[in-house]
């Protein structure tokens, strides 16, 4: 018999899979009573929009930084290529980095981020 969950008994998943079950298949919500749906976001919260695959800056910096240790920089590009190349990057990073010019230093990844043509991250720390 194999569960969908071990956290919790095989009945309480199978209330579980019946409670999202039409929401997973409609896309939308199924509640036939209005005060049983969740709120939407606030007027200064921007709406969620990803679709299931969709990439996203966040997500492209993150794959780059992923293939990059902390301890290289500061580093020229060249020496950013090699570490990529050691920790068996996909071609098309070390494509995307062979692009930087090989003299040129970078103190971390947002300097490299901001020379391949990514967005600034803003600053604000809280």
């Amino acid at each position: 018999m194999e569960r969908a969950s071990d956290k919790v008994n095989s009945r309480v998943d199978d209330e579980l899979k019946h409670a999202t079950d039409g929401l997973v298949r409609s896309g939308h919500d199924t509640h036939a009573e209005e005060w049983k749906s969740p709120e939407p976001s606030g007027e200064d919260q921007p709406e969620a929009s990803l679709e299931a695959g969709a990439r996203t800056d966040v997500d492209a910096r993150a794959e780059l930084a992923s293939y990059l240790n902390p301890s290289t920089y500061p580093a020229t590009g060249s020496a950013l290529v090699a570490t990529e190349k050691a920790n068996h990057a996909p071609d098309a990073i070390l494509e995307r980095l062979t692009s930087l010019p090989a003299g040129d230093r970078f103190d971390n990844l947002q300097q490299v981020w901001e020379r391949l043509g990514g967005a600034a991250i803003d600053q604000q720390r809280f």
